[in-house]
Formats: C-alpha cells, sequence, structure tokens
C-alpha cells in the first residue's frame, strides 16, 4: 500500500511518516511505502484515481477531489488545529500578530496550505489579491523540493519577503536569523479565528473501507501509536529524520516534535468538523454543511482512544 505526503521534511505530517519509518505499520500488518506527492491537490487527486491508498496532509484539500466528501473519509487527526506559520524578514517591522504590517510585501505560500493564509488575511481585513503578493515559492514545485526549506531559502536569498509553512521551514529561517515568526494559530499568535481552520489528517477512500475495513482500521492503529511513541519519547523522530531529512534539518526535528507532541491527538471532534465546514464553505470547496459522517470515517472513532 501507499501513502502520500505533500511535503516530507515537515513536523505537520510526522506521526504518518514516524508509523511508517518506525514500523507501526507493518506491525500492523500493513505493507506502506511512503511517497511525496506535492502539493497537496495533486496527492488529493493522486487517492482519487487509485494511485495511492492514503493521504497524510490538511483536511480540507480533500475536497479538491473529492466533492461534496463523496468517495472520501478522514480516518484520523494527525495532529489539532492550524499547523502553519507566517514567518518574515527579521530586518523587516512586523510585530508579532500585526497581520496589517505585510501589506505590500512578497509572501510565499504552497497551494493547499494557501488557501488558511488567504482566508486569515481576508478576516483581519487585508485583500490577499490587492494588498500582498501571495504565491508559490519559485521551483517549490520541483521533484523532492520540502516546500518549508526551500521558502526559507529563498527569504535568505531576498526573493520573498515571509513565507506562510510548516515549523520546520520556519525553524531554519528563525535559527538562520533570517527570519522571525509573526503568526502562528495554533499557539494563538493572530487571529482567533484561524485556530481551527483545518488540521492535519489521516484521509482515504470510501472504497477502500468498504473492500479492506481491516486496512483502514489497521492504517488508524499505526497512526496511533506513532503519535503515543512521539509523545512519549520525542528523541525517536531523530532516526526517522536522519533517514529521510537532509542532515541540518534531521538535527531539528526532535525539538520540533517535543513542542508539537501537546497536538499529537488522533481525535476529530464534531466542533473541529464545524470550523472546518465553515472554513470550506467561505473557499467555496462546499456548499451547505456536510455531517459529521460525511467527513469522518466514525466507525473507527474508538481506536483513537488507544492514543
Amino acid at each position: 500500500m501507499h501513502i502520500a505526503v505533500p511535503d516530507l521534511v515537515s513536523n505537520s505530517y510526522f506521526p504518518a511518516v514516524a508509523a511508517v519509518e518506525l514500523g507501526f505499520f507493518r506491525e500492523h500488518g500493513i505493507d506502506m511505502e511512503l511517497e511525496m506527492v506535492f502539493p497537496v491537490g495533486r496527492a488529493m487527486q493522486a487517492l482519487r484515481d487509485g494511485d495511492v491508498d492514503f493521504v497524510a496532509g490538511p483536511a480540507h484539500p480533500t475536497l479538491s477531489a473529492f466533492p461534496g466528501w463523496e468517495g472520501a473519509k478522514l480516518l484520523a487527526a494527525l495532529s489539532q488545529h492550524t499547523f502553519w506559520l507566517l514567518v518574515m524578514r527579521s530586518d523587516l517591522e512586523v510585530a508579532p500578530g500585526d497581520v496589517n504590517a505585510i501589506r505590500g510585501l512578497r509572501i510565499g505560500a504552497a497551494p493547499g496550505p494557501d488557501a488558511a493564509l488567504r482566508r486569515l488575511l481576508a478576516e483581519a481585513g487585508v485583500d490577499p489579491e490587492a494588498d500582498v503578493s501571495l504565491a508559490p515559492v519559485p521551483g517549490s514545485d520541483a521533484a523532492g523540493v520540502s516546500f518549508g526549506i526551500h521558502a526559507a531559502q529563498a527569504l535568505r536569498d531576498g526573493a520573498i519577503d515571509g513565507f506562510w509553512a510548516n515549523a520546520m521551514g520556519a525553524e531554519v529561517a528563525v535559527q538562520s536569523g533570517i527570519g522571525k515568526v509573526v503568526l502562528d494559530p495554533r499557539r494563538g499568535l493572530g487571529p482567533a479565528a484561524a485556530r481551527d481552520y483545518t488540521f492535519a489528517a489521516l484521509v482515504t477512500t470510501e472504497r477502500l473501507i468498504e473492500e479492506s475495513p481491516d486496512m483502514a482500521e489497521g492504517a488508524v492503529r499505526a497512526v496511533v501509536a506513532a503519535q503515543r511513541a512521539l509523545r512519549a519519547d520525542p528523541s525517536r523522530a531523530v532516526e526517522v529524520g536522519r533517514r529521510l531529512f537532509p542532515a541540518d534539518e534531521a538535527e531539528l526535528i526532535e525539538d520540533l516534535i517535543r513542542r508539537d507532541a501537546p497536538y499529537y491527538s488522533s481525535e476529530i471532534s464534531l466542533d473541529a468538523v464545524a470550523s472546518l465546514n465553515g472554513f470550506c464553505r467561505n473557499l467555496g470547496l462546499l456548499d451547505g454543511d456536510a455531517v459529521y459522517e460525511q467527513v469522518v470515517a466514525s466507525q473507527f472513532a474508538h481506536l483513537w482512544s488507544e492514543g
């Protein structure tokens, strides 16, 4: 079986990556191969077309390939809340939490994650089309490129003034001195509503659930076991990082996982789905209101407590 992630060198989807690399899928009877498929919309299309069996990514782009949640379900959360950060050049006079100060600046954001930043800006009264230059970072769509790390390099090179990406990209920029974190919705830095736009999730097709329920259950158990292991001992992330990441980023991953560990819960709450629905309606991805069972494979919810 195959699981796609839109960014391999990331803490955002790390419980799924760790479930593969630390053998938790294998322990639950699944021979799982990890694939990087960028951007996330392309990963969801691969899921729809049967090229992969699972996607570990943000929940909302599922609708880009499965309108109205027809044909796909969320199996579990990989982590809670909106998980991207806005990093700006450290020499710019942009105070933490000040959304209006980024007017007129060049911001890099990947397709899919950019939707959350666009909504955040609009709710703060900043027009994401007219008031800022918001676009993918040139070269970020090349094969094997980690968006966050690539964006940090683009910031260093002066190609952009800031970027919206995972905490790995943010940490690289901050530790080098070139960047500073301006928005971190998950930790309350920025508009409160942005905290629950979306979350990282394990996604599969209704077809797989119906035809191979044991595989779906095993996948949930594997992710829950990985979350539990990482919360108990974040240093286990290092062996995964050294196997998959560039050397510098491999040494950063333990601290990032330690920081994110409180959010490593597989539960998908009613409130999380309600917020996700509202976000997707605002993006034009959803008409009306999808009920919880349309979005979530709730027959596996009892497994979340194992974590």
